[in-house]
């Protein structure tokens, strides 16, 4: 069943986004990749339009159709000016109930996935990625790439994919659009939906060796990602998170921009991933340095998070990280796009939308005890991976197992 939401900002143009429980987290042991392949399939072509139908009708009117795989859902817009949009609108019912699967482009989308999978295990920052996952989640869907692996694509045939699309047809399936015409419904009128959290066991009892793994590279790049797996999206800790997130990486001003680059100029590129997810969300601080400044980056790196799990943020720093993460939020409501993705995935994960008023009194509560205490949870037993020279790798492991 489609449930639809409508959300009252009226503009020339017209977004409708589809939302999908359930993206690679359904993949199967061995089918690895074959919801992407899905994903892929169900935008070309359904009934009526072949894939080069498809597109011409939806060029014919300067529309987009776009579609993404998540780790647990599956996205699909389309956008158009409000005049067109009568004509385009019900291809969205067709793309999800009535889609094509051609047997063609299922061979199509197969080999533009191994060849993904190819030119990603090109990129050093991708391959030290996926080995961060795999230690800090082991086997659950959170470790793997949406894309899924080359050895699991090789295997999967069309009639698997057929076999997909009937699971496909019963998830949960939620529609908002900022057109009223779309019988949508107010948010004021969403009940909060109680879900079974899908979330990784966080294990405190690993040793550091089992929280480390590395790949040599022939770069003169060392590539260094330390972090764990942290809260649903649904928790009432993912705040205080995002404030240390903010504290650590939104803008010059962050701490890891002045320790890394104002203060000793070390550092390529450098940052916090922590993205939106139903699950435990990995919480991750990225940075990559010469080999000749890896040694000196990670013992700068330690003793930042030595500090982190030791001394609450200063007020000063509180204040100032607060206020970043209310203006990301803010920039984040630019455009219409971003605004319907964000609240039909919360939706999805019976999360209610709140005022402005409301975020930001919640986030003007966080003290610096309560991300103090979050620290000491999640960030005491962290995760390691690099990419690097084996030489430097097996240091940093050496000082790893003294540090942590």
């Amino acid at each position: 069943m489609l449930k639809r939401y409508f959300l009252n900002k009226r503009r020339n143009f017209t977004t409708a986004s589809i939302w999908i429980k359930g993206g690679s987290d359904m993949d199967s042991t061995g089918k690895k990749g074959i919801n992407k392949i899905l994903c892929s399939l169900l935008t070309r072509g359904c009934e009526g339009f072949n894939n080069y139908t498809l597109s011409e009708y939806i060029e014919s009117y300067g529309a987009e159709l776009n579609q993404e795989i998540f780790e647990d859902g599956i996205s699909i817009s389309l956008k158009s000016l409000n005049e067109h949009f009568s004509k385009l609108f019900p291809l969205l019912d067709l793309i999800i109930n009535k889609p094509t699967l051609s047997e063609t482009e299922f061979k199509k989308v197969k080999k533009s996935s191994t060849d993904y999978i190819k030119k990603d295990k090109e990129n050093p920052f991708n391959i030290c990625f996926e080995k961060w996952k795999k230690i800090v989640y082991t086997n659950h869907p959170y470790a793997f790439n949406t894309i899924g692996n080359a050895n699991d694509i090789s295997k999967i045939t069309y009639e698997d994919v057929l076999l997909e699309f009937k699971n496909f047809k019963n998830r949960e399936k939620y529609l908002i659009s900022n057109n009223h015409e779309i019988n949508g419904r107010n948010f004021g009128t969403l009940k909060k939906n109680i879900l079974k959290e899908k979330s990784g066991c966080i294990n405190h009892n690993l040793t550091a060796e089992s929280r480390f793994d590395f790949s040599n590279n022939n770069s003169n790049q060392t590539i260094i990602m330390v972090g764990n797996q942290t809260c649903s999206r649904r928790s009432n800790e993912y705040l205080p998170l995002k404030v240390l997130e903010s504290y650590l990486s939104y803008g010059m001003s962050a701490a890891l921009f002045k320790l890394f680059r104002e203060k000793n100029g070390i550092t390529y590129d450098l940052g916090v991933y922590f993205p939106v997810r139903s699950g435990n969300t990995p919480f991750l601080v990225y940075l990559s340095v010469s080999n000749k400044k890896a040694l000196f980056a990670f013992e700068l790196l330690s003793t930042l998070w030595k500090d982190l799990l030791l001394n609450p943020l200063i007020d000063t720093e509180i204040l100032l990280a607060k206020e970043k993460l209310k203006g990301s939020f803010l920039l984040g409501n630019q455009t219409i796009d971003e605004i319907l993705q964000r609240k039909i995935q919360l939706i999805s994960y019976g999360i209610n939308s709140i005022s402005e008023y409301d975020l930001n009194s919640k986030i003007d509560k966080i003290s610096s005890l309560d991300i103090l205490k979050l620290t000491n949870k999640y960030f005491s037993k962290p995760f390691l991976s690099i990419s690097g020279n084996k030489e430097i790798c097996l240091e940093i492991s050496k000082r790893w197992k003294q540090n942590f």
